[in-house]
Order: structure tokens, then sequence, then C-alpha cells
């Protein structure tokens, strides 16, 4: 009960430090993302506080294994290279008994990481997919002064003229607007969202278009009834946010490819923490004058291949070159085998030293 007290301590304790440290680099480099996003028009400034906010569930959803992964190879590490290990071997506490003790706070990081992929995540997610919905809805023309030429879109690209603007800013009259060599007459305009893409589009009514090149005198014409003009693409914040906010209810009922690769990712990332434990543990023990740092380059190397191929498997599953019913399961299955021969190759190593050495012995006699 002593040993699970002081293991879960230091393990837990090391894992939210790393993690803490990892949060902050991570949140800085996406603050600075989102601010120049904010700066170009591509998000509004306000919304700069309310990615981050609701972003941080996902970004610690993929550091809290890291974290621990790496707190088991320091902590551990340490402890061999102190010798502390060896004392615990010698009073009976083997590899198996110390493997056992650090489930408990393996367990604890699987209740974690579970609670936010499964469940905080994604509400983060519709939350901020939410919030967009509502960013999008607000009229493109706030900005619009009628009676004067105004830019709209995202870089400004297109020029347009409204005689009267209504009170809510949503409807124009007597619309006039320049794109390149394309001049719109209109009766009137409104805002809308497609729900497809997420795009913003200016639909005009009862007009014409007419289109020419400079220095030439042939200008085509075309008059409609309905007319829809593109004003900005959805940002990839939000498409992001929509793409992440069902919940894993939704996925688990939901027959779509795309839904079922997102679902085994969830569930992927709460089956990372037993999986890298595996690894990790025999990566940990270090010889006394290696350094706890021996064997931290290729375990973190063994880690992103992980991950990396992680979101690899679930693009191929979305894509339809993996089987529904294969899911994730293979890759999870390869590196459980990998864990498990890093686990059993000591064992292996010190019987086929014992066998060259009784070999030896035996020739020795036999000379």
């Amino acid at each position: 009960m002593i040993l699970t007290r002081y293991f879960l301590k230091e393990l837990l304790t090391s894992t939210f430090v790393i993690t803490g440290i990892l949060m902050l680099i991570v949140v800085s480099a996406r603050l600075v993302v989102h601010l120049n996003d904010a700066v170009a028009g591509i998000i509004p400034p306000e919304a700069v506080y309310y990615t981050i906010l609701y972003n941080s569930p996902g970004f610690l959803q993929l550091i809290l294994p890291l974290g621990f992964y790496i707190s088991i190879l320091l902590v551990y590490g340490r402890m061999h290279s102190e010798n502390e290990m060896t004392v615990l071997y010698a009073t009976g506490f083997g590899p198996k008994q110390i493997f056992l003790i650090t489930m408990a706070p393996v367990g604890v990081m699987m209740l974690l990481i579970g609670l936010l992929s499964l469940w905080l995540a994604p509400t983060a997610a519709q939350k901020l997919d939410a919030y967009y919905q509502i960013q999008q809805q607000e009229s493109e023309f706030s900005f619009i002064t009628p009676g004067r030429f105004n830019s709209i879109g995202r870089k400004g690209e297109k020029v347009s003229y409204a005689q009267t603007l209504s009170t809510d800013r949503k409807q124009m009259r007597n619309v006039f607007m320049a794109d390149g060599n394309t001049v719109i007459l209109a009766e009137s305009g409104r805002q809308y969202v497609d729900p497809e893409s997420g795009s913003r589009y200016l639909e005009l009514t009862q007009g014409r278009r007419l289109t020419g090149e400079p220095g030439k005198q042939k200008v085509e014409t075309l008059s409609f009834d309905k007319y829809s003009v593109k004003i900005a693409e959805e940002s990839s914040v939000a498409k992001k946010a929509r793409d992440e906010a069902a919940s894993t209810y939704t996925l688990f009922k939901s027959k779509n490819r795309r839904d079922q690769a997102r679902l085994h990712y969830r569930i992927g990332l709460f089956l990372l923490v037993p999986i890298i434990v595996l690894i990790a543990f025999p990566l940990s023990h270090v010889k006394p004058r290696q350094g706890r740092y021996g064997k931290m380059l290729p375990a973190i190397v063994i880690y992103m291949v992980y991950y990396t191929m992680l979101i690899t498997a679930r693009k191929w599953m979305e894509q339809g070159q993996t089987p529904v019913w294969m899911g994730l399961w293979w890759l999870h299955a390869i590196f459980i085998s990998v864990g498990v021969l890093l686990m059993m190759w000591p064992s292996w190593q010190m019987k086929l030293n014992r066998r060259r050495a009784n070999k030896k012995a035996q020739k020795v006699s036999h000379a």
C-alpha cells in the first residue's frame, strides 16, 4: 500500500508538471496562429479567447498521454539510475510486482483521458461550433455604410454599394457589386450561410449581371431572379469545430464511415494509455551509468510513430482504404505486440545468455 501511494504520487505529480509545460507551449503556439487569423480578418478578434478555451480539452486529450508516457520514463529511469529499483528487487519486489503497482496511476489516467476524449472534448467542440454559427450569422454588412462603396469578403476583393440597409443590417436594397470584370445590379440582397460547406453567400434578387473585358466593347448581360455570390469560405478553425462537434453517442449510432472513424479515434486515445505503459515500462530500465535519459530518444520516436499512425489509420478508414470492421484495432494490436516484445526481451536475453554460457562451459569441460 505504501509503495502504491509512492508510485501514484511520483507518477501523477510528474505527469501533471510535464503536461502543464507542454500545454503552455501548445496554447502559446495556437494563440499566435489565432491572433494572426484575427489580424487577417479570418476570425473575429473576440473569437480568439473562445477558440483557445474550447479547444483546450482537445489539446489536453492529446498531451496528457504523452505527459504520462514521459513521466514513466523519467520517474522509473531515475529510480533505476539511483538504484532505488535495485533495492526494491532485493526486497522481493520484482518487475512484475512493480508493473502491477503501476496499474493504479494507469487507471487514473485512463479515467481522465476517457472523460476528455469521449465527453469533454466533443462537448467543448459543440460549444465552439455553436459560437461560430452565431458568428457566421452575424452580418458581413455590419461594416457597410449605406450610400457608400464598401469592400466585402475576407480579402476585400469585392466592392459593393447599397442605397439602403435594413435595421438588422442583413437586407440590402438597390445593390451594386463589382467583382473583377463582373458588375452586378440587383433590387435587393441578403446574406445566408450554406449549412453543408459553412461558406457565407450573398443572395441577390431581381437583377442583371454584366461581364466584359477592359478595352473591349463586347459586354455579356444576364438577367436573373436569384443569384448567389460567395462572400467568404468557412474558416479552418470553424470547420474543425464542426467536424468534432458530434457526441460519442451520436457517432456510436451512426453507420457513416467518417463517423465510425472518428469514434474509433476517440476510443484509440483512451486505449493509448495502457499500451504506451507496456512500451514505456521496459524502456525506462536503464543502467546506473547510463542515466535516466538513456532511452528517451527511441521511446519518444516510438510514441510519435504510434500517434502519427493513429491519425493516418483514421484517414485510411475515412477514405475506405481499410474496412470499417477492422477499425483501428489492427494498429493497437501492432503496438501491443511491440510492448509485449519489449517486456519479454530481458528474460529472453537472459535465457539466451545462459545457453551461451552453458555451451561455453561444455566446450571447456570437453577440452
